[in-house]
Order: structure tokens, then sequence, then C-alpha cells
């Protein structure tokens, strides 16, 4: 599902060049679940922001279910990334003037799906919020934000699912419950979960972690 062969990623700040990445590669299965561990710089977010092509490698390829992503046009990636991929930002990321019904339905909007509608009322339901789909992200909890920043990642039924810090901003028994929903939303449908987390814990209920230090991944003991 996912195979990224050596790529490299390099910022600047001023004249310093900064080395995030360097010649990383990756192969996940179909339905896989991989927690991503670091510290915090080590470049867990831009990897992940690399997968979703938000951002693109200054070399090596990143092919998700068979594209080869880094080539794609951007309307192309565009299309891809909402047919293909859910994300969940730690931030939420949810639009304020909107409410939680309208936010989840976004995805599918821009798929010019009739029934977007539906869809997001049952996407709501599946993380519990059916009672809230008229309330807006400032009337919400943060655990109930974050529930539907899932909604909206898992609308669609994407084949990946990308998770950056989904239970960061969350207590623990919150972020415990939100990840358990998604842990087991995936597991329903057979969905390939890309989780940065420096949550041990969290990812040792994945089927496999890495670490990424010094530009790359090594597998966890």
């Amino acid at each position: 599902m996912i195979d990224i062969k050596k790529i490299s990623k390099t910022y600047f700040q001023g004249t310093q060049r900064i080395e995030v990445l360097y010649q990383l590669s990756l192969k996940v299965e179909e339905g896989e679940s991989l927690a991503i561990l670091g510290q915090s710089g080590s470049g867990k977010s831009t990897l992940l922001s690399l997968m979703s092509g938000l951002d693109m490698p200054d070399f090596g390829s990143i092919t998700l279910d068979g594209l080869e992503i880094n080539r794609l046009k951007q309307d192309e990636l565009s299309q891809f990334r909402a047919e293909t991929m859910g994300i969940v930002f730690q931030q939420y990321h949810l639009m304020s003037n909107l409410t939680a019904l309208e936010n989840v339905g976004i995805p599918l909007e821009l798929r010019k799906d009739p029934d977007y509608n539906q869809a997001a009322m049952d996407a709501l339901k599946l993380v519990g919020l059916s009672h809230r789909l008229s309330h807006f992200p400032s009337e919400l909890s943060g655990g109930e934000c974050q529930r539907v920043a899932i909604a909206r990642a898992i609308v669609g039924k994407p084949k990946i699912i990308l998770a950056d810090e989904p239970s960061g901003n969350l207590d623990d028994d919150t972020g415990k419950d939100v990840m358990d929903l998604l842990f087991q939303l995936c597991q329903e449908r057979k969905q390939t979960l890309i989780l940065v987390t420096h949550n041990q814990e969290l990812a040792s209920t994945c089927d496999r972690m890495m670490i990424l230090q010094k530009g790359q991944l090594q597998l966890a003991s």
C-alpha cells in the first residue's frame, strides 16, 4: 500500500541547512498499522506531510496504492488525496465557521458526492456525535473536536489513514477513547494506518513500531 524509496528532505533556516530526512525507505502492507516514534524535531510530521503529498521530497519516490504521488500534477494529487487518504491532525484543523456536519462532509463535497450529507451524518454517528451535528468547533470539547476530525478522515472510506499525534492535546482518558475508536474503525475496514506519536504505550497497539532518528527509520526494540 505504501512504498517509500530513499527520500530526502532538507530545510533552510536562514543560511543553516537542516537535513531532516536522508535516504529514508519504508514499506507498509495493506491493512497494516504502523506507529512512528521519535523525539520532537526528528522529522515525524515532515514524513507524514510527504506521505500525504502536502509537501514533496527533494529526492526519492513515494508510491501509494500503486501510484507515485510525487510525479502527479497538483490537481491530480488533490483528487488522489481526496479519494485515497484520510488525515487526522493534532490541532484538528476544523473550519471554525462550519458545523460538525459541514466539516465532516467537506471531503465528499470536494468529490461531488451527492450523498455527502448522509455519509457525514453516518460518520458522526460512528464516532458517537450524532447529537452534535449542528454544533460549531467552539461549542465542542477537545475530545469532541478530535472525534469530528476522525469522522472527517473516515467519511470517504479511504484506504490510508494518516494520524499526526491525534491524542496529543487530549487528557489520558479522552485520548485513549479517541484512539481506541480510530483503531477499531481501521481494523473493521482493513484500512492502512500510519500513526505518528511520542506515546510508547499507544504505539505498541500498532502492528509495528519504528523510530525516526537522524533522518532514518529503525525498528523499535
